[in-house]
């Protein structure tokens, strides 16, 4: 019985022969698909970047004006008035940290709808083309595998 048994490997290789694929146009799409990740990953890596510079200007600030908090004062009231100073002026350092965070949300957001609109187009028409040369090599293969 051991005699009788079929090469599954080269009736594969056999059949997946008769019918080629062209990989270019996998490959366009892979390339594609990198052209797309390498923006995308441009536009979140500048996002984290002026997100952070915003996170340090406003700490080095807090820090700069807690200074003044901490510093000795001669009528207690004084101290008071320096806690009041602060909580402003950090109420109003937050509010236009908060602006700038927003900002960079809304380039983010603006500049992913630009490359998710132009990849879904791109792609779109790479998988039209992946998807023609396929049906145009299968329709040659079969009528090579019928003239035979």
């Amino acid at each position: 019985m051991a005699k009788n048994t079929n090469d599954y490997t080269k009736m594969m290789n056999d059949m997946l022969g008769a019918f080629p694929v062209d990989t270019s146009a996998f490959q366009e799409a892979f390339k594609s698909q990198a052209a797309f990740a390498d923006k995308m990953s441009k536009v979140v890596l500048d996002a984290a970047e002026k997100s952070t510079e915003i996170s340090a200007g406003w700490t080095k600030s807090t820090i700069g004006k807690l200074g003044v908090v901490t510093n000795v004062k001669e009528d207690p009231a004084d101290y008071t008035k320096a806690m009041t100073d602060f909580a402003s002026t950090q109420a109003e350092m937050s509010a236009e940290s908060m602006a700038a965070f927003a900002e960079v949300a809304k380039k983010v957001q603006m500049e992913t709808v630009e490359l998710m609109l132009a990849a879904g187009k791109d792609m779109g028409e790479d998988a039209t083309k992946a998807v023609k040369k396929a049906t145009d090599d299968l329709s040659a293969a079969a009528k090579k595998a019928t003239a035979k």
